[in-house]
């Protein structure tokens, strides 16, 4: 008897269907074709261990299990359970007439359960828009599709609650993701969560008032920041209070946020979506693989500025990171997506993020700060190479940083909170998704050419201006339209419809690291 179950596959952070197709006829032993790796291949003595453990035979004949289509090559463990199901129903061991309106996707235990997969959330998408009346996955598995209420999302345990289900005999409303014990324990945790306190606020943070006005205009309007400074002057702290000001994500970024974790099986520990935007801080000797991703074969994985995709990727000590690690940045960085090639695979991430980085301004980091630097000028004329030319371009705002003196800190008063902040941050974020209501564009970072033309028409005194700066400090065409992204949130922050010469003024002064003669500059 023929019999087809449904699973899937993610490609990239989409999933398509993947039809388990199981024949039994005369003959002796089990064939698998259809493209399938190693751990496919071991799913069989899985498979068959665990139905023997839950009372079911295996038929002593031919069994054919095609993974359709037969071109695209099938990875992991998830199939596990689509084929258990299968022979289930091909050998006529139960009746199951539901089989074929499911999407089914996990891996066997030895006794018959089913343990946690990765790409969840991407099965259950696909499962809604190609019209299946639902989804089985493990209970872990499908806490992450608990978004998708439109259609059923069942949480099992193992094969037998499977089996239940697909039958369609008896009432499983309790298997059901929403009715499970598990859902109840972690959507109750949720709940009882206090609100979201920042690790860092900016009303611990004593002076820098400069850089923490360069921190409110990226984050108002999603620019990339780097901050250079001696060690101690509040870098890393920045960066952190920088979290806590961004505003909450759209379900929209949540769920393509949500769908990269769940392809790199970090998925979310609680019910739906995640609703805070990640902020990932990999260290400075990570590899280019782990940054912008990697893997071998058809197992590619998203790295860090996929991860990163809505909220911040911060890269402490950016002058100490192999250059052409630093380099590999600026693809995704321009493109807001990253693409993966290898031989047999070629792999597409979305990667939206804020780069947030720090550096020393030499290798001893004290260059600057009167008599304490002991660098020749060639080491750090080299030091701050690293960081200079076409990836300073795509890198809008630069801060240089100061230690705050020891006397400020003893009669430092409270600075303004992070609350009042991120309230100025999201009404600049209101205004900009207005402008882009019609577009996908979500940030003034986020415009293109033929936007900035539409959105941030300059008057004649500002073109004289930003035409005297060009002149003046050297700035690059893409720094040229980088200044005018950041004038244009400086003014979303200010409620100012136009942009004037003071914005574009204030905009060009982060803009140091392009000018020319920069040690000079600060001496």
């Amino acid at each position: 008897m023929l019999t087809h179950i449904h699973g899937a596959k993610c490609i990239g952070i989409d999933a398509v269907e993947v039809t388990v197709e199981i024949d039994i006829d005369r003959g002796i032993g089990i064939h698998l074709v259809g493209l399938a790796d190693v751990a496919v291949k071991e799913s069989l003595l899985r498979t068959t261990t665990a139905l023997e453990a839950l009372g079911f035979r295996i038929p002593g004949k031919k069994i054919v299990i095609n993974l359709a289509p037969a071109d695209l090559r099938k990875n992991g463990s998830g199939y596990d359970l689509p084929i258990a199901v299968g022979i289930i129903a091909a050998s006529e061991q139960r009746h199951l007439p539901r089989a074929e309106q499911f999407i089914l996707m996990g891996e066997l235990g030895l006794d018959g359960s089913v343990r946690p997969i990765p790409g969840a959330l991407p099965f259950a998408e696909m499962a809604r828009q190609t019209g299946f009346e639902g989804i089985i996955l493990p209970v872990e598995s499908a806490l992450e599709a608990a978004e998708f209420k439109e259609m059923q999302v069942y949480g099992v345990e193992g094969l037998g609650d499977v089996v239940r289900i697909l039958e369609g005999v008896e009432d499983c409303q309790d298997m059901l993701i929403w009715n499970t014990q598990r859902y109840r324990k972690v959507h109750r945790a949720r709940l009882a969560e206090p609100r979201y306190e920042p690790g860092v606020d900016f009303a611990d943070i004593i002076g820098q008032e400069g850089a923490k006005r360069g921190v409110e205009i990226a984050a108002a309007g999603g620019h990339n920041i780097i901050m250079v400074g001696a060690p101690g002057s509040g870098k890393s702290s920045l960066a952190k209070a920088l979290a806590g000001i961004l505003p909450p994500m759209t379900k929209e970024e949540a769920l393509v946020t949500s769908k990269i974790y769940s392809v790199a099986g970090k998925g979310s520990p609680q019910d739906g979506l995640i609703r805070r935007r990640p902020f990932r801080a990999p260290h400075y000797s990570a590899s280019m693989a782990a940054l912008v991703g990697g893997g071998g074969g058809d197992n590619i994985l998203p790295g860090e500025v996929s991860l990163a995709h809505g909220g911040v990727l911060f890269i402490d000590e950016l002058g100490q990171m192999p250059k052409s690690v630093i380099e590999a940045l600026r693809g995704p960085i321009e493109d807001r997506s990253v693409c993966i090639s290898r031989l047999k695979a070629k792999m597409e991430f979305p990667s939206s993020f804020m780069l947030v980085a720090a550096s020393n301004p030499c290798p001893c980091g004290y260059y600057g700060e009167g008599d304490r630097c002991t660098c020749t000028p060639s080491q750090r004329q080299s030091y701050l190479s690293k960081l200079s030319g076409p990836i300073m371009d795509r890198i809008d705002l630069h801060v240089w940083m100061h230690p705050v003196p020891a006397d400020r800190i003893m009669n430092a008063q409270k600075a303004e909170s992070s609350e009042a902040v991120a309230a100025r941050v999201l009404k600049a974020r209101i205004a900009q998704k207005h402008r882009f209501a019609p577009d996908a564009t979500a940030t003034n970072a986020e415009m293109n050419l033929k936007q900035i033309e539409r959105f941030c028409p300059l008057s004649e005194s500002c073109r004289t201006a930003l035409e005297g700066l060009m002149t003046k400090m050297g700035f690059s065409m893409r720094a040229y339209y980088r200044i005018i992204k950041v004038a244009r949130t400086i003014a979303d922050l200010e409620g100012a419809s136009d942009i004037r010469p003071a914005h574009l003024l204030e905009a060009a002064s982060y803009r140091f690291l392009d000018r020319r003669n920069l040690y000079e500059m600060i001496k």
